[in-house]
Formats: C-alpha cells, sequence, structure tokens
C-alpha cells in the first residue's frame, strides 16, 4: 500500500469537515505548542488536506462565535487561541483520547437528579447534552447514570453550566439482601455497545494497512530518527513483503497521517461511553484501536513535529516548542 494512495483513498472516500478539522489541529497541534496560531500558519497546516484560505476563515469563524477559539489582530495579521472557557473541555477530551481504555469498575453508578422543577426547560436540554457527551445515559424519566464517572469532569461541566448546586448527584450500589437485576443489565438499556464496536473495528480496517506500510518503510531505510521501526505486539513484524511509504516520508507527509489518525480515532473514541471493562463484551475493539493508533503515532510523531515547529515558527520565530505533558500521550513517546 502507497501512503500517498493511502491518503488520496482517506481524503476522498471520508472528507474530514474543514471545522471539525481545526478542531483536530488545535487538539493535537496546537494546544501542546501554547494554544495560539497565526492564521498564516494555520493556512499552511490545513493547505495539505484540501482547505483553502476562504473555507478555514469561514471555520474559524464559526468557531469563534461558538466560544470555541478567540481572535486578536496585529496590524494586518489575526491569530487564534482556544478560549480560557474551552481549554478545559479541550485538555479534557484529548487527555481521554490518548489515554488507555482501561477503566474498572467497582459495581457502582453516579446518578444525576435533576428532581422537581429544580432546572428550567434551557437547563435541562444542555444539562442532558453535555451529559450524554461525557457518556452518561438516561436511566430513567429525569435520572442519568455512569458506571465510572469521572468525579472532577462532572464537577467542572456543572460549574459550567451554571448548575452546580442545583442537583442531586450520588453513588448507589446493589443492596445484597434484596433480590433484584444486576446493576450490569443497566448497560444494554442505556447504551448502543455493538455501534461503539463497529466504528472501532471500521478503524481498525482502514488504519490496519497504513501501520504495516509504515513498518515496511521503516525497514526499508533503517530511519531510526523519525520512523523508528516498531514491532508487531506479539514481537513480530508482518512489513518485510509489504510496500513501504513513498521515499521519504517527509515531515509534512507525517503530519498529515498523524492529524487523519487523530481525526479518525477521536471521531469514534468521543462516542464511546467509557464503560469500564468489565462491562464490555470481551474481546472490546476498542482496546485494539486504541494500540493500533499508539503504535502509529509513535512512528510518526516526531517527523510531524517537525512540521509543526516549522509552521508555526514561520509567522512566530518563538513559538514554543511542545510541552513536556504532550510526551505522556499514549503512554509515552519516549
Amino acid at each position: 500500500m502507497n501512503c500517498n494512495d493511502w491518503i488520496a483513498g482517506f481524503l476522498t472516500s471520508d472528507p474530514p469537515r474543514s471545522k471539525s478539522l481545526v478542531v483536530t489541529i488545535f487538539g493535537d497541534a496546537i494546544v501542546p505548542h501554547g494554544g495560539m496560531v497565526w492564521l498564516g500558519s494555520l493556512i499552511e497546516l490545513l493547505a495539505p488536506f484540501g482547505v483553502n484560505e476562504r473555507l478555514l476563515r469561514t471555520s474559524v469563524f464559526r468557531l469563534a462565535q461558538e466560544g470555541w477559539l478567540g481572535a486578536q489582530r496585529d496590524g494586518r495579521r489575526a491569530s487564534y487561541a482556544i478560549t480560557p472557557s474551552a481549554m478545559a473541555r479541550f485538555v479534557h477530551a484529548y487527555r481521554r483520547i490518548y489515554a488507555p481504555p482501561n477503566v474498572h469498575w467497582d459495581g457502582s453508578w453516579t446518578l444525576v437528579l435533576s428532581g422537581d422543577g429544580a432546572l428550567s426547560a434551557s437547563e435541562r436540554a444542555a444539562l442532558r447534552k453535555e451529559l450524554l457527551w461525557e457518556g452518561f445515559s438516561v436511566v430513567a424519566p429525569g435520572i442519568m447514570g455512569h458506571p465510572a464517572a469521572d468525579a472532577a469532569a462532572l464537577d467542572e461541566l456543572l460549574t459550567r453550566l451554571g448548575l452546580a448546586g442545583k442537583l442531586f448527584v450520588v453513588q448507589g450500589k446493589s443492596m445484597r439482601q434484596v433480590s433484584a437485576r444486576p446493576l450490569s443489565d443497566l448497560v444494554a438499556q442505556g447504551w448502543d455497545v455493538a455501534a461503539v464496536a463497529d466504528g472501532y473495528n471500521r478503524f481498525v480496517a482502514q488504519f490496519e494497512p497504513l501501520l504495516t506500510a509504515l513498518r515496511a518503510t521503516a525497514l526499508a531505510h533503517g530511519d531510526d530518527t523519525t520512523l523508528a521501526a516498531s514491532p508487531a505486539e506479539d514481537g513480530t513484524t508482518d512489513a518485510a513483503d509489504a510496500e513501504a511509504c513513498d521515499e521519504p516520508l517527509s515531515p509534512e507527509k507525517a503530519f498529515v497521517l498523524r492529524t487523519l489518525l487523530v481525526h479518525a480515532y477521536r471521531r469514534v473514541q468521543l462516542h464511546d461511553p467509557q464503560l469500564p471493562v468489565e462491562l464490555l463484551p470481551t474481546p472490546w475493539p476498542g482496546a485494539l484501536a486504541y494500540d493500533l493508533a499508539r503504535q502509529i503515532y509513535l512512528l510518526i510523531y516526531a517527523a510531524a513535529e517537525q512540521h509543526i515547529d516549522t509552521a508555526l515558527r514561520r509567522e512566530d520565530a518563538a513559538a514554543p516548542a511542545a510541552e513536556a505533558a504532550f510526551f505522556d500521550r499514549f503512554g509515552g513517546l519516549n
């Protein structure tokens, strides 16, 4: 498989929406470098995806209207940065993307109860939308629940919505003295786990050929600086007879591959309610998808960083290198 062909096929068969692609690039590439980018650099970063300047300006304008980005001008130049209110959401979302899927269950559920008349209709709608995004499900009218809720993320969500102190948030377990259905049965009622699994399986089918080609490139060129050879999990490699990527895999191409990888994985992973492993089917394809994303990211992140640094410093010579936390992604990049 040729990497140029793979990129062209991805952009043709499943073209990312420009606004969503901007969000991916901000989260994966801009936030680790301080969270601010000049428009000229952003134009350069988006160009390989076929996003022209007009379409990019429209996308960042809409993201600014929605409160995700703030704009500043310096003469005729414009820069964009994650707003303080949006930064916590970016950090939380991307921390979740790069973390291994190993949440465990202590047997309890976190329940959010609105009570009678405690919230307005608009507050209820906003709460429902945000809790669904956090992986909660409607357990009963006026009650949303999750078996492994992140308390800090839930507190931040309620504070951001102005609902702190307006809701009941409790943890509950089955009473051993009472004959009742197991709480694990609520999973089938609340989530379409099969649909999430299908999304992960499609991701694996799409990106496994890319990993094979990248391994073949590493073997063919012996480049241990930007494409260190990555053996398979069982200690073998299937890359010896595979078609390698074009020589060389440039920093720009590595950036394109890394962005498409994170974009596709983000799209399926953020639909995953992050249920505990004890409540998921075995084997769970989310674990395979995570490992695949991790292996590809490890192969190409360094070369991609070269392109990001170059693009950012073309407009700002003092643009910072990636922060230390960046190298904690996927369990550690070094």
